[in-house]
C-alpha cells in the first residue's frame, strides 16, 4: 500500500482544487490550457535541475513509496509533481484573488520584502557555494524575485500573501515527503549539499524551492493570459 503513498500525495493535492475550479462564478478550469502550458514550461527546466542533482545523489527517492516507474532515474510521480502541486497553488492564488480582491501589499512592501530576500538570497550564494542544493536554489530564488520586480510587481503585491496561504498545504505534503508522519523519507537529500536547517522535517531550502516554481507558474500564465 505504501507503494502508492506519492501518487496518492499529488492526487489529494490537485483534487479539491479542480472540483472547486467548476464554481459557477470563479470558473477557474477556463484556464486549463494556458496553466497547462505554463506549468509545463516551468517543469522542463525544475525537472532538467530535478534530473541533474538526482544523478548526482544530491537527493533521491526511497523506492517503498512510488509505484517503480521511472524516467531518467525519477519516479513517474516526481514528473507528475510539477503538474498537480502547480495547479494546486496557483488555484490558491486566484481564489484568494476572486474572494478577496482588495487583499494585497502595497508596492512599497513588495518592494522591501523582495530587497531583503534578494540580500538574503546572495549572502547565502556567496557564503555556502559550495553546497549545490542552497546555491542552485537561492541562485533561482534571486533570478525569480528579480524577475517578479521587473516584469510582475503587480502579482507579487497578490502572491507574497496567498503563498503564506500555500504554505500550510505545503507543509503537510512536503513535510510527508520529507519523512513527517512516516517510517523513512520519501524523498531524502544529502545534508552535506544543504544548510541542514529543517522545518519539522523539511529543508529550509524547499521554501525558495517552491516559491521560485510557483511564482514562475503564475508569471507565465499571466503573461499568456494578455496574450
Amino acid at each position: 500500500m505504501t507503494h502508492w503513498l506519492y501518487l496518492a500525495l499529488n492526487l489529494g493535492s490537485i483534487s479539491i482544487p479542480l472540483i472547486y475550479s467548476f464554481e459557477k462564478k470563479m470558473y477557474f478550469i477556463k484556464y486549463w490550457k494556458k496553466i497547462l502550458l505554463s506549468s509545463t514550461i516551468v517543469a522542463i527546466l525544475f525537472l532538467i535541475w530535478d534530473a541533474i542533482f538526482t544523478a548526482k545523489g544530491i537527493w533521491g527517492f526511497n523506492p517503498d513509496y512510488y509505484l517503480g516507474f521511472k524516467i531518467l532515474k525519477m519516479p513517474i510521480e516526481e514528473w507528475l509533481f510539477f503538474l498537480c502541486i502547480p495547479y494546486a497553488s496557483i488555484f490558491i492564488h486566484y481564489a484568494l484573488k476572486h474572494f478577496k480582491p482588495k487583499l494585497i501589499l502595497s508596492i512599497f512592501w513588495v518592494k522591501f520584502i523582495s530587497v531583503i530576500l534578494s540580500f538574503l538570497s546572495v549572502y547565502l550564494i556567496v557564503s555556502k557555494f559550495q553546497k549545490a542544493y542552497t546555491l542552485i536554489d537561492f541562485s533561482v530564488f534571486l533570478i525569480t524575485i528579480l524577475l517578479g520586480l521587473l516584469f510582475g510587481i503587480k502579482i507579487l503585491q497578490r502572491f507574497f500573501i496567498a503563498f503564506l496561504l500555500i504554505l500550510i498545504p505545503f507543509f503537510i505534503v512536503n513535510g510527508i515527503l520529507t519523512g513527517s508522519f512516516i517510517e523513512a523519507p520519501v524523498v531524502w537529500y544529502n545534508n552535506e549539499e544543504n544548510l541542514g536547517i529543517r522545518l519539522f522535517t523539511i529543508p529550509v531550502e524547499d521554501i525558495a524551492y517552491a516559491f521560485s516554481m510557483l511564482f514562475l507558474n503564475i508569471l507565465i500564465f499571466e503573461k499568456l493570459k494578455t496574450r
